[in-house]
């Protein structure tokens, strides 16, 4: 399984974001995958399989479209990421967490490779960016509200 975003997909994004509240209170909500859906307006459903754990499998709903998704990386506090299956296309999908000043800088990734990625790269490369702006401004509306 791939861990790394790749740079020369089709389709990349990268977003970062000063959230006001510790990386272990952003990592409690990122790694909370069967909650998602109670603070990430484009995700509809989300169900972690078993015990969350790397290779841990969880499926769930974005956008409409449902995800089949293996935790590839699990560091707590700093690193956790993830690649996800769907419609003949593969994401790789990573968040580091930065420590500074009782804050955390959230800086997010994703990579889309695949036919269909390279057929509608366009159109995918714009629902990813607002996809991932969306990601980020409601997980720094959700860690700053609990802190």
């Amino acid at each position: 399984m791939n861990k790394t975003i790749d740079i020369s997909a089709p389709v990349v994004s990268n977003k970062i974001v000063l959230i006001n509240a510790s990386p272990e209170n952003v990592w409690e909500v990122l790694i909370n995958i069967d909650q998602w859906s109670t603070w990430q307006s484009d995700v509809t459903s989300s169900k972690l399989k078993g015990e969350f754990g790397l290779n841990s499998t969880f499926i769930w709903r974005s956008g409409g479209t449902k995800i089949n998704s293996t935790i590839h990386t699990i560091e707590p506090f700093e690193n956790f990421g993830w690649a996800g299956k769907t419609l003949g296309l593969l994401a790789v999908h990573n968040w580091k967490l930065i420590d500074i000043d009782g804050g955390t800088i959230v800086n997010v990734s994703e990579s889309m490779n695949g036919f269909l990625a390279k057929l509608f790269k366009r159109q995918l490369k714009m629902a990813i960016e607002k996809g991932m702006q969306n990601w980020v401004d409601m997980l720094k509306i959700e860690c700053e509200k609990t802190t």
